[in-house]
């Protein structure tokens, strides 16, 4: 079984692209449906967090102030990835940071995302909603930590991410339901979900 890091962060808001930055990333790595190493640091990128993010997250101004620099932790969070690829949910949130981080820290940023959300949709479309912490209820996943914290949703997501691989080897035959499996099926519509199945049963 090849490894996967599952990621997530805490921000400052929802766009680097307005200016918004990453306060905490955490990432576990997941070989074998057995998470095998975890990275967490809070991050300080010389950003001053509202009350609504402090109170959403937990996060506070002097945690921030206290944390190694930005660049360093996005450094640290390469080398530990390495040339995994990486899943998250809603993956084009965490996307963007990953991305944006590491480019202003001079650093590689050339990674595959899966998204458990994306997934989730095309195989539970019977779930409440596709949030992260209603879909460990669904699936009565073992929780830890404050939700709203990166290790906390990092390690939700990787048990999800188990859950989806368990139910696609059980309930669809798909012997190998690895990252690129998860790729093409995020991308896939509903009604062409049977015969990606076949081809990967197949396969």
């Amino acid at each position: 079984m090849s490894l996967i890091a599952v990621i997530d962060f805490e921000t400052t808001g929802l766009s680097p692209v307005m200016g918004d930055r990453a306060t905490e990333v955490a990432i576990v790595l997941v070989e074998g449906g057995q998470v095998v190493d975890r990275f967490q640091s809070l991050m300080n990128a010389g950003v001053r967090l509202s009350s609504f993010i402090t109170q959403f997250t937990g996060i506070t101004n002097a945690m921030v102030a206290s944390a190694p620099p930005a660049a360093s932790v996005m450094g640290e969070a390469s080398r530990f990835v390495g040339r995994a690829p990486m899943v998250a949910h809603n993956a084009a949130f965490d996307r963007k940071f990953w991305q944006a981080e590491l480019q202003r820290a001079d650093e590689s940023a050339d990674h595959a995302f899966a998204c458990t959300l994306l997934v989730s949709r095309r195989l539970y479309p019977q779930a409440p909603s596709h949030k992260l912490g209603v879909l460990a209820d669904f699936h009565r996943l073992p929780t830890a930590g404050r939700a709203h914290r990166a290790l906390a949703d990092a390690e939700m997501a990787a048990a999800l991410l188990g859950q989806i691989q368990h139910d696609l080897r059980t309930c669809h035959r798909v012997a190998h339901p690895d990252h690129a499996m998860l790729m093409a099926l995020q991308r896939c519509a509903r009604p062409a979900m049977p015969a990606l199945m076949v081809k990967y049963t197949q396969a």
